[in-house]
């Protein structure tokens, strides 16, 4: 008996101690909802069409969503983003323990002053200028009339026509005795007791004694020269005649329409000619032209590259004209196989005034070195 009634209190002690454990487990499953806090701007505001609204919960909400906007959620913070609809705005937010819904007005976003950005100026790309050999001038490239429809022109100056001609330069002056000196005593084929009679005449540095021009007439130019010698020379220097329409352009010194390198007048104060002087004058004595070009017109008449056609104007090139050739490179690299007449231009300090126009054209044989006013100068082309 005494036994059942220490097992009587020891089961009323457990079920004592489930009983109280038990309540306590209840106690601590009580869970507090999940409570939104504040919203921030406060319902009611005025907010942008891409404002924020950043909601925050007094514990981390679970499964929160809105039903406009963009929403993230970080811990306690849950942010809802544009861009809204301009108008009232019903934000719903709803999450496990519940549902708020705020009320905004959305407003335009207020545009931003943007500095404008600054138009980048293309960049100007210089060309080098070209380095001007010494002695020469630059003629520039492009256009220009060529011949004469004057009531004193020749019919082989006519018709005038349109002639484009590339970039090149051209010596200042005429071709000096001391300077062809240098070439006969480097190259004494061309020499006046040497040259092969096939490229000169008789004349053929009349007035020098053997290697010696004439005393005191260093700078006069040279004279009594056939084409065939200037070209010689000319190869020597690395450069070459003037074509005839190069040697018109250089002449015309850029004016247009005149019959001299200067204007439509001539007077002894511009050239040597009509026999004023009575022999040729060192080259550089009177004024150049515009392009700086000395004595184009007198002193000596001059040897240009190509070859005389009376009526080449007719059906002239209108681009880099060469009469006789493809081109001027065809010519240099023949040029001792050339029989037929070659052109020349500038009149001499023996000629008639109209002889020095700068249109007037004359042709002779290559072999042919004049009768005491017969010279040239050099031109070269313009590297690309």
């Amino acid at each position: 008996m005494k036994n059942l009634f220490i097992l009587l209190r020891l089961a009323l002690v457990c079920l004592s101690a489930v009983y109280i454990v038990s309540c306590g487990e209840r106690a601590d499953d009580e869970i507090t909802p999940v409570a939104l806090v504040k919203a921030e701007p406060a319902a009611g505001s005025t907010i942008e069409a891409n404002g924020i609204i950043t909601v925050t919960f007094d514990a981390v909400p679970i499964n929160a969503s809105a039903n406009v906007g963009i929403i993230k959620k970080s811990g306690t913070t849950v942010t809802i983003s544009g861009p809204f609809n301009t108008g009232p705005l019903t934000l719903t937010i709803t999450w496990t323990d519940g549902t708020q819904t705020l009320t905004y007005t959305v407003t335009a976003p207020t545009s931003v002053a943007v500095e404008p950005t600054p138009e980048l100026e293309p960049e100007i790309i210089v060309e080098p200028e070209p380095i001007i050999p010494d002695g020469m001038v630059l003629i520039p490239e492009g256009e220009f009339q060529m011949g004469s429809n004057d009531g004193n022109a020749f019919n082989d100056e006519q018709p005038v026509h349109t002639v484009h001609l590339d970039a090149y330069y051209i010596d200042a002056n005429e071709v000096t005795n001391a300077e062809f000196k240098d070439f006969i005593l480097a190259n004494p084929a061309w020499q006046k007791d040497l040259i092969d009679e096939k490229f000169r005449d008789d004349n053929y540095l009349n007035d020098w004694n053997g290697n010696n021009f004439p005393l005191g007439q260093s700078d006069h130019p040279v004279r009594y020269v056939s084409w065939y010698a200037a070209m010689a020379y000319a190869v020597w220097v690395d450069k070459r005649l003037p074509t005839e329409a190069e040697w018109e352009k250089a002449a015309r010194g850029g004016l247009k329409r005149k019959q001299y390198p200067w204007g439509n007048g001539i007077n002894f104060n511009r050239a040597n000619y009509g026999k004023k002087i009575g022999q040729t004058t060192p080259v550089g004595e009177y004024p150049p032209n515009d392009y700086g070009v000395y004595d184009i017109a007198g002193n000596v008449w001059e040897w240009c590259l190509d070859g005389y056609e009376e009526d080449f104007y007719a059906n002239s090139p209108r681009r880099n004209p060469t009469a006789g050739a493809n081109d001027a490179e065809e010519i240099v690299n023949g040029f001792k196989n050339i029989i037929d007449f070659r052109v020349l231009r500038s009149g001499g300090w023996n000629s008639l005034p109209e002889w020095l126009r700068v249109s007037n054209r004359h042709g002779t044989s290559p072999a042919y070195a004049g009768i005491g006013a017969l010279g040239f100068r050099c031109a070269k082309s313009v590297s690309p």
